[in-house]
């Protein structure tokens, strides 16, 4: 086992790095939704941190009970490709929604000709959803990489290998985000504005459906 861990713990940075990177779900929601809601640099990259945490957690929890009832690593593995396939259907219909709801939002501000304040509700519940959707996101390559470990009774290198996972897959997201809302902000959209909420459910959607249908 000894010798195992340098490989273990570079192939979860990796895995980690790449898997985060090529799921465009991974940031664009915060990076949307950020925008669209006028979210502070701050509270963006907290809500991407918390999302990212319940992301990786809930996926070694999975393989730490499949160890502990002795379950075949392909069992874990079908669950987790159910789990992704509502994680997927969850954006798709979120984004929708959030979509409809600002495009009704832009054309009744155009025909009142003013904006109308955010109910503080809507505006608490949107993370809570995001938070809920990644939770129920699963991190497929961490399950062998968690099962391994544990299988051979060292749960030091299993936290380990977890914990080098979780760094590279949240720190990876929050760096995308970071970038990507300090870019937008020099973006100006003029009368396109009204429709931010709109392109933020229309890109939620639309990365809901890349995983979907593309697998990404």
């Amino acid at each position: 086992m000894t010798e195992a861990i340098p490989i273990l713990a570079g192939t979860a940075a990796m895995l980690g790095f790449f898997h985060t990177l090529f799921g465009p779900d991974h940031y664009l929601p915060f990076i949307a939704m950020g925008k669209a809601r006028d979210w502070t640099l701050s509270k963006t990259l907290w809500i991407t941190f918390l999302c990212g945490l319940g992301h990786v957690l809930s996926s070694v929890v999975l393989g730490l009970i499949g160890v502990a009832f002795g379950l075949a690593l392909g069992k874990l593995e079908a669950f987790e490709a159910f789990r992704g396939n509502l994680a997927a259907q969850a954006l798709i219909i979120f984004g929708f929604t959030y979509y409809v709801w600002g495009m009704h939002r832009a054309i009744k501000n155009k025909s009142h000709n003013h904006a109308h304040p955010q109910n503080s509700n809507q505006r608490n519940l949107t993370p809570w959803v995001l938070f809920t959707i990644f939770v129920l996101g699963p991190c497929e390559p961490l399950i062998p990489l968690v099962m391994y470990p544990a299988a051979e009774h060292s749960i030091a290198v299993t936290l380990v290998v977890a914990g080098i996972f979780a760094l590279a897959t949240i720190g990876t997201m929050m760096t995308v985000v970071l970038v990507s809302v300090w870019g937008v902000s020099f973006v100006k959209i003029g009368p396109v504005e009204r429709f931010s909420h709109a392109l933020a459910g229309a890109t939620i959607c639309l990365s809901g459906m890349a995983i979907q249908f593309l697998g990404l």
